[in-house]
């Protein structure tokens, strides 16, 4: 698996985390009636908290276990790691780019159509972040099938 895999693989798996826990806070917010403003915006903070962190310690476990694995497997004492991007990793990046956008144009457009149609600001704001995560799912996913079709 490649350098680039191996990221996609993991900010994938971390929004897919973290996509579970949004949806599951939502609905135990809507089961116990504390759909508040004050607990939407705390949720919103604590998603956006745990996606920058759970991101970076992912990364960065993986990253030393792959080079703990590369060790182990050739018995380099410094192994090289090829963490270059040439034109293909640009324009698949590029390709998952415009998925990522698509789709979080999409939802941004639900949400305010939801506001416009007399829904509170909460259900807008949560469905911006709901759109934003599923987005980035989404754009990791088409990445991913790319590099595994070999495009």
């Amino acid at each position: 698996m490649s350098f680039q895999e191996k990221n996609i693989t993991v900010t994938l798996l971390s929004f897919t985390l973290i996509l579970g826990i949004f949806l599951t806070r939502v609905w135990h917010m809507i089961q116990n009636e504390s759909f508040t403003t004050t607990n939407v915006f705390r949720l919103w903070a604590i998603i956006i908290v745990m996606a920058v962190i759970v991101t970076i310690i992912a990364m960065i476990l993986t990253h030393v276990g792959s080079t703990i694995y590369q060790v182990i497997q050739t018995g380099e004492k410094h192994p090289k790691i090829e963490d270059f991007a040439d034109e293909r990793d640009k324009l698949i990046d590029l390709k998952g780019t415009k998925v990522t956008h698509t789709i979080s144009s999409i939802g941004g457009f639900v949400a305010m159509l939801t506001f416009a149609l007399g829904q509170s600001p909460l259900i807008m704001f949560t469905l911006l972040i709901f759109f934003g995560v599923v987005a980035q799912i989404v754009g990791d996913a088409s990445r991913l099938l790319l590099y595994r079709r070999g495009f």
